[in-house]
């Protein structure tokens, strides 16, 4: 039976080449019979590989084959697929999809195929890489043990990231994912870390709003920015992690750097991939999406890690961001993308409409690396803080009932209200590591007790404005990843109760 449709095919194929004026040669050449949205269906081109690039049609456009049958092949359009129509003839390119990748892309804004979106030129390339490559493998690999700071205090102090990890961002639609993306970004200035800024799906405004608050952050030239908007085919948005994954690998291994990477975001990925797989006629499971969805995800987070300085010694570091719905982490996508990433950053739309910015729920983020990765003086201030926000906030709650609390319990709310206090955070402000601790510190030893929670970012400022410059070396020990000495932090600690007490508040360190 299917040898006789092959034939059948064949002879439709035939006959539309001939009306066409076409050679098919059934080896190299084939024919389109159908186009269902950006998914084409052809016959002949026996000899064409699976993710090779295709030239459809007068226009060249390019398509990518994905399904390899018996009778025809599937082909995803990456381009104009309303320009195809059946009949137009399909050239092998027989090359598999690269992209172009090297110094000549940092500051540009570009495509998934690697073209210029920002009007400044053509791109200058280093090297060529295959859009999907192998991940490196384990004995390639080495632990992760050194922080990505992100300049947000309640991710740097509790959740903490290393680079190499693979940190997981979700949350419900308008909750200050892309926010945290950006200030991480933003964060990097000057330190060498090469960002990759992966936009699938979003709106043109919202990846330009992105593009602008880099450039006036002073990081657009260390910043990559691969784009398939809205209006692109699914082929584009399913290409475009791992196009810039490519990109980032050639800064990991050949110049040995350390590269943070923003899919923004993988719902929107998967999606595109259910679209193009049903057109495709591939099974559908779960959610309609096909049963391979874990693995498109699983195959491309698997390609961040620090490697071995034998093997490169650079570092890629993966922010994948997902949207949920209602929060409702246990639907199947993001119970996929928890189950791949190192750990998960959740941003709750209720703390959100409390305005505690930024959103984050400390309760079910966890970090199952980063800590490792922590400085020193961070880990040990910051150490017992998520246990006491924890402890905090069950005690609140068992407060709100009205019943008499012990002293101890109520300084334990008094300085807990302070420490939610310092976790919240202005958007595109990051702070270096070193401001960081001081601030934690100061919480959690109980300086800022006696501050009204109302004033406790004044406090802050303060603290972030004069510490630094009168204890310059105490404050580059901090950065530098060195334990501080007991005589460090009595100087630290008498510097900000200085600053406390001329703000006209008392301060006092816990014994």
């Amino acid at each position: 039976m299917l040898k006789e449709a092959l034939n059948e095919t064949l002879k439709v194929a035939e006959k539309v080449a001939l009306e066409k004026n076409i050679a098919l040669d059934t080896e190299e050449i084939g024919v389109v019979t159908s186009v269902t949205g950006s998914i084409i269906e052809a016959v002949g081109l026996k000899n064409l590989q699976s993710e090779e690039t295709v030239l459809i049609g007068k226009e060249q456009l390019q398509g990518i084959a994905y399904n390899l049958m018996e009778d025809y092949v599937g082909i995803v359009a990456l381009e104009n697929p309303e320009k195809i129509q059946a009949g137009d003839k399909i050239v092998r390119t027989k090359k598999i999809v690269r992209v172009p990748v090297g110094k000549g892309l940092l500051g540009r804004v570009v495509d998934p195929l690697g073209r210029p979106l920002d009007g400044n030129g053509p791109i200058k390339a280093a090297d060529h890489y295959r859009i999907e490559r192998e991940a490196a493998p384990i004995m390639h690999r080495k632990a992760v043990s050194q922080p990505l700071q992100t300049g947000i205090k309640a991710i740097d102090s509790i959740i903490q990231i290393g680079r190499g990890q693979r940190e997981l961002i979700l949350g419900d639609r308008q909750t200050g994912k892309t926010a945290i993306a950006v200030d991480t970004m933003l964060n990097q200035k000057g330190n060498g870390v090469i960002c990759i800024y992966c936009s699938i799906g979003q709106r043109g405004s919202a990846t330009a709003q992105v593009v602008e608050k880099l450039q006036e952050g002073g990081v657009i030239d260390q910043v990559i920015t691969v784009v398939a908007s809205g209006e692109d085919s699914p082929g584009m948005q399913f290409l475009a992690p791992y196009a810039a994954t490519s990109m980032g690998e050639y800064f990991m291994e050949k110049e040995g750097k350390d590269v943070l990477v923003i899919y923004d975001n993988l719902t929107v990925h998967a999606e595109a991939y259910r679209q193009m797989s049903l057109y495709l006629r591939r099974p559908p499971g779960r959610e309609a999406f096909p049963g391979d969805i874990f693995y498109i995800h699983a195959r491309l987070l698997e390609r961040s890690t620090r490697l071995l300085p034998e093997h490169g010694g650079g570092s890629l570091t993966a922010l994948p961001i997902c949207e949920t719905l209602a929060e409702n982490v246990s639907a199947y996508i993001p119970t996929n993308l928890i189950s791949i990433t190192d750990g998960q950053i959740f941003l709750s739309s209720a703390l959100f409409q409390k305005g505690m910015l930024p959103a984050i729920d400390i309760g079910i983020s966890v970090s199952r690396v980063g800590s490792k990765a922590q400085v020193e003086a961070y880990k040990k201030a910051a150490g017992p803080l998520k246990m006491f926000y924890a402890q905090f906030e069950e005690l609140e709650a068992f407060a709100k009932f009205g019943t008499q609390l012990d002293s101890e319990t109520q300084k334990s709310l008094v300085r807990g209200e302070r420490v939610r206090e310092i976790l919240r955070q202005k958007q595109y402000q990051p702070l270096k590591v070193e401001e960081q601790v001081l601030i934690v510190m100061a919480a959690t030893t109980g300086l800022l007790d006696e501050v009204p929670a109302k004033q406790v970012s004044e406090i802050e400022d303060a603290i972030v404005e004069e510490v630094p410059v009168t204890h310059a070396e105490i404050m580059k020990k901090i950065s530098g990843g060195e334990k501080l000495s007991a005589e460090d932090k009595e100087t630290v600690m008498h510097a900000m109760i200085t600053v406390i007490e001329g703000k006209g508040f008392k301060a006092k360190a816990d014994k």
